[in-house]
C-alpha cells in the first residue's frame, strides 16, 4: 500500500512572517493524521526558516503518526536527530539561498562522511533516507553508504509536466518519468525503499503514484496550499484518495 507523508514547512512559513505562535505545525500535522496521512515530514532547516527546534520537539510528543526529519548531514542535525528519535531522517543538501531544496543530494563527491553520519543514525535506531536526483550513481552510492531509503527528488518531472501544458503523454514529461521509474527499479533490486517526492500536486502525482514499487509519497507545499481553502483534513484526504486509487 502506497504511503502518504505530509510536510507542513509551509505552515511553519505563514506562522515565521509575523515571528507569531500561529498557524501551529504541529496542529495541522494532527489535522493531517486526521485526514489520513501516515506520516509527517519537517525540514529543520540551519537557518530555521521556518520550522523550529521546539516545533520537532512538539511533533515527537504529539503526533501519533510516522515523523520524517529532513536534515542536512551536519554534526548540529545529528544530535539533534538522535535527541529526538524520528522514525525515519532523510538526508538532503541544503543552501542558505535557496527557497526550497533544489536539487538530491551529490553522495558521490562525499561517500566517507556521509557514510558516518549515516551509521551514527542507524545506531540510534533510525531509518536514514537520501535524497536524490534520478540517477542510478546516486542510486549505488546510496547503498554503499548505509542508506535504507532512496528517495527520488521528482522536482524535473514537475517542472517538465507544468511547463507542456499538464500533459502527461507528452514525451519530455514521459521522459523525467521513466527516469524515476528506472531509479526505482534499481533502488529495489538493491534492496532498498523507494519513496518519491517535490513539487508533486493535485494534477501530477498520479502517474508518480503508478510506478513499480514507489512506497511513500512526500507532498507538502500543495498540500498546504490546497487547505488555505478547503482545510488540512480535507487536503490530505482528497491528495491520499488520488495516490491510493492510481496505485491500485
Amino acid at each position: 500500500m502506497i504511503e502518504l507523508g505530509v510536510n507542513v514547512d509551509h505552515v511553519a512559513t505563514v506562522r515565521q512572517a509575523r515571528r507569531s505562535d500561529e498557524p501551529d505545525p504541529v496542529r495541522a500535522a494532527v489535522q493531517a493524521s486526521l485526514g489520513g496521512a501516515d506520516g509527517i515530514t519537517v525540514h529543520l532547516r540551519e537557518d530555521r526558516r521556518h520550522i523550529q527546534d521546539e516545533d520537532v520537539r512538539r511533533l515527537r510528543e504529539l503526533t501519533h503518526i510516522k515523523l520524517n526529519l529532513e536534515m542536512a548531514a551536519t554534526d548540529e542535525m545529528v544530535e539533534v536527530a538522535r535527541r529526538v528519535r524520528p522514525e525515519m531522517a532523510m538526508l538532503v543538501p541544503e543552501g542558505r539561498h535557496e527557497v526550497t531544496t533544489e536539487g538530491g543530494l551529490d553522495i558521490v563527491a562525499q561517500e566517507a562522511r556521509l557514510r558516518g553520519v549515516v551509521a551514527q543514525l542507524a545506531q540510534a535506531g533510525i531509518v536514514v533516507s537520501v535524497f536524490i536526483n534520478a540517477d542510478p550513481g546516486q542510486v549505488e552510492a546510496g547503498k554503499r553508504i548505509g542508506a535504507a531509503v532512496c528517495e527520488v527528488h521528482t522536482g524535473p518531472y514537475a517542472h517538465a509536466f507544468q511547463a507542456k501544458g499538464r500533459d502527461a503523454e507528452l514525451p519530455a514529461v514521459v521522459a523525467e518519468l521513466e527516469k524515476i521509474r528506472r531509479a526505482g527499479e534499481r533502488i529495489r533490486a538493491l534492496g532498498m525503499r523507494f519513496n518519491a517526492g517535490h513539487a508533486l500536486n493535485y494534477f501530477n502525482v498520479e502517474p508518480v503514484a503508478r510506478l513499480p514499487g514507489v512506497r511513500e509519497l512526500h507532498i507538502g507545499h500543495a498540500i498546504v496550499s490546497r487547505a488555505v481553502f478547503v482545510g488540512m483534513r480535507e487536503a490530505v484526504r482528497e491528495m491520499k484518495q488520488l495516490i491510493t486509487q492510481a496505485a491500485r
